[in-house]
């Protein structure tokens, strides 16, 4: 009983960090997820979070040490590309879009560990840790990361509260969105990049199947609780949480 009282009075700082930083993580990734299930590409956030490897993994060559900055632009960019050479895959050919997101997340993903056994048999001083980007280590997550989930959050909260609407009429008829002369492919860039940005702030502390999971699941479960959008991003925001 003492030790649940010292939990959650966070009597522990690394216990506040953890706490809070993973309702940012799921809080973000549930809110950005719901428009991905609305427009039917949830399985993005899969193919994105696979994605992201290689980028870390470059990412910390670069850098020659494990620097946040590096890593989360790294991951960022692989992550970004991935999501770009899908869309370019349907577009450019026969192959539906689930077929193009396996060849994507394999691809990325082999390279992925293709580099990071480099990284490993290469004499980096710097290197333990890295595979915790594959399974995920909530219990590491330190303040400054605190601070970039919290900042990544309140990104995608200002962004949805700006373009709530186009956001709504993207994500459910973009047919319609382009008649009446909205831009489209910048409102679904800005989603699209959103979702990374989710996905490459979470993959450290949750791992790439979690993070994965936390795209699709929160709202597709809110979906069967309610019709409005509104209390579906709320919903799948609490879901994700718990």
């Amino acid at each position: 009983m003492q030790t649940f009282i010292d939990f959650i009075s966070f009597k522990d700082p690394n216990v506040f960090y953890v706490v809070i930083g993973m309702i940012c993580i799921n809080s973000s990734s549930a809110l950005i997820g719901s428009f991905a299930y609305l427009r039917k590409r949830s399985l993005i956030g899969d193919a994105v979070a696979h994605s992201l490897l290689p980028g870390i993994c470059l990412g910390f060559i670069l850098a020659g040490e494990k620097n946040m900055i590096y890593l989360f632009l790294g991951a960022f960019f692989t992550g970004w590309l991935s999501t770009y050479l899908v869309d370019y895959i349907v577009n450019r050919s026969k192959i539906k879009q689930d077929a193009a997101i396996g060849i994507v997340l394999s691809s990325f993903f082999a390279l992925g560990i293709v580099l990071l056994t480099f990284i490993q048999n290469g004499g980096y001083t710097d290197q333990g840790g890295l595979n915790h980007f594959l399974f995920g280590q909530a219990a590491a997550i330190n303040k400054d990361e605190l601070i970039l989930f919290a900042t990544i959050l309140a990104v995608i909260i200002v962004s949805i509260l700006i373009f709530y609407r186009s956001f709504i009429i993207v994500s459910f008829n973009a047919d319609y969105a382009r008649s009446i002369g909205m831009p489209v492919r910048t409102i679904e860039f800005l989603m699209t990049s959103l979702t990374v940005l989710a996905i490459a702030a979470g993959i450290q502390a949750l791992g790439v199947v979690l993070m994965s999971a936390l795209i699709v699941t929160p709202a597709a479960a809110a979906r069967f609780w309610t019709h409005k959008l509104g209390r579906m991003l709320l919903i799948a925001v609490v879901f994700s949480v718990f």
